[in-house]
């Protein structure tokens, strides 16, 4: 497969790899535990140098062509891996990226700092 006729994934999970904990390098221990859990996926894992929430360590945002995005604060490796995986892939089965309040993992319900809709096609003249 030629990388023009390559598939895209159905999702992408952006990690914050700066976030820091008391801990220390909280953000690249989160992303560490995510590249694992979601290798047989059809979800990429990007690390970030900054999604600018600082204040709201660990953050991640889900992002596809054409659909919503979302940025979620307050996560941990520890306690939050296997919400974000499931996060992700209700996101990916999403048309629009929009997934109902009730079916998001807690976090993606408390956690959410932004919501930003799909860039518009771009227009041809």
């Amino acid at each position: 497969m030629t990388a023009a006729s390559a598939v895209p994934p159905a999702a992408t999970v952006l990690v914050c790899v700066t976030c820091k904990s008391a801990e220390g390098p909280a953000g690249a221990a989160l992303y560490n535990a995510l590249e694992a859990r979601l290798a047989d996926e059809d979800i990429a894992l990007r690390p970030v140098e900054c999604l600018s929430v600082c204040k709201r360590p660990c953050t991640v945002a889900l992002a596809a062509p054409g659909k919503w995005t979302y940025v979620v604060g307050d996560l941990s490796r520890e306690a939050n891996v296997e919400d974000i995986v499931t996060a992700a892939r209700r996101y990916a089965a999403a048309p629009d990226g929009l997934v109902p309040w009730r079916e998001r993992p807690l976090p993606f319900r408390k956690g959410v700092i932004s919501r930003t809709p799909p860039l518009a096609p771009a227009l041809t003249r």
